[in-house]
């Protein structure tokens, strides 16, 4: 089964996608440092940096004479709605703004062209209620009127096996059924269920484990290896590591006295994980939450390790552009999941 993955970042959605089964033929997004990692990570180096619409334009309709592709996967960015006056004065409707939307007008027209079984698209949550639903509207219409069945929900990775609270909703538009998004597991892994097993270091990125997995997803990210990569920690001044040191497991910069709340200026600053629950969502910044133990913010392979990356999964480039290309991207437990559920629809 063939995938084309848009937008596709260091393709967490693909890498679910391929735990099922799935291979995806060509694989585009506009960050190079995104496509290296993408490549470095797969013997079929099918990543390739560049402009949608030139992709659709020159290389989509080769790929087309070559494969016959069953979905098409990602998340193009949506910007927004213009208010659009009908000749009713009193009357409004949403309007896609083509400028700023053309990368979801361009993702809907590979969709168009190809017609595969299935396409999938991620984003924001607020997406759901901005604009009073237009884009979900517009979403559920424009492919529809192509003949997909569309379904979406919002989806808390956590309910899959990640441990991070990370809510975004997913699009899954069917030639063929009516998509049913898959059911939640019984159990949470915990963030010191995640990363307990990697220890701080500062001699090197490269680290040996210090123990032997301890539960199951320690097992399924380690998959036999015996050392991890992209685990460069930080090294904090004094008085920072001193202000870290007093927020405690779980809390945040409220935690501390209120002379302290002016460092950052919003509350979710300064957040220690909490080590009996999964991690709050995982940004590209890094500079707001801290581990749960050590006073400092996590390792670029502690962030990946809480999007459900596993250690074999190398992160190329500058640390600030690992923890960016980590933040972005879709956890492939939870890519995994629906792309089992996607696979028991198609033919």
């Amino acid at each position: 089964m063939k995938i084309i993955d848009l937008f596709s970042g260091v393709g967490g959605l693909s890498q679910g996608f391929e735990w099922t089964g799935f291979q995806p033929v060509v694989a585009i997004d506009f960050w190079e440092d995104a496509i290296k990692t993408y490549n470095h990570n797969r013997a079929e180096k099918v990543g390739v940096s560049m402009d949608i619409t030139q992709f659709n334009n020159i290389v989509l309709p080769e790929i087309m004479n070559k494969h016959t592709i069953d979905g098409i996967i990602g998340g193009p960015p949506c910007q927004g709605f213009s208010t659009a006056r009908l000749s009713n004065a009193t009357d409004k409707v949403h309007k896609i703004n083509e400028s700023r939307n053309h990368l979801y007008l361009e993702f809907f027209r590979a969709v168009d062209l190809v017609r595969p079984e299935f396409f999938l698209i991620e984003n924001v949550r607020g997406l759901v209620s901005a604009n009073k639903g237009a884009f979900v509207n517009d979403i559920v219409e424009r492919f529809g009127d192509i003949g997909y069945n569309v379904t979406y929900q919002i989806l808390n990775a956590s309910d899959y096996g990640v441990p991070q609270n990370r809510q975004r909703v997913f699009f899954v538009g069917l030639l063929d059924g009516q998509f049913s998004f898959p059911e939640k597991h019984n159990y949470k892994v915990s963030s010191r269920d995640a990363i307990s097993d990697l220890f701080e270091s500062t001699d090197d990125a490269i680290q040996k484990y210090s123990s032997h997995s301890k539960n199951e997803f320690q097992k399924l990210m380690r998959n036999g290896k015996r050392s991890v990569k992209n685990h460069e920690v930080t090294v904090h001044n004094e008085q920072t590591k001193s202000v870290i040191s007093m927020v405690p497991d779980g809390g945040n910069i409220k935690s501390l006295p209120a002379e302290y709340w002016n460092i950052r200026k919003y509350n979710k600053a300064f957040q220690r994980m909490n080590s009996k629950l999964p991690s709050n969502t995982i940004d590209t910044g890094h500079r707001n939450y801290f581990h749960y133990e050590e006073n400092r913010i996590p390792t670029a392979r502690e962030s990946a390790r809480i999007q459900s990356f596993p250690d074999f999964f190398e992160f190329i480039g500058a640390k600030g552009s690992q923890y960016k290309q980590v933040g972005n991207a879709v956890p492939p437990l939870l890519a995994k999941a629906l792309a089992e559920k996607i696979k028991s629809y198609l033919k």
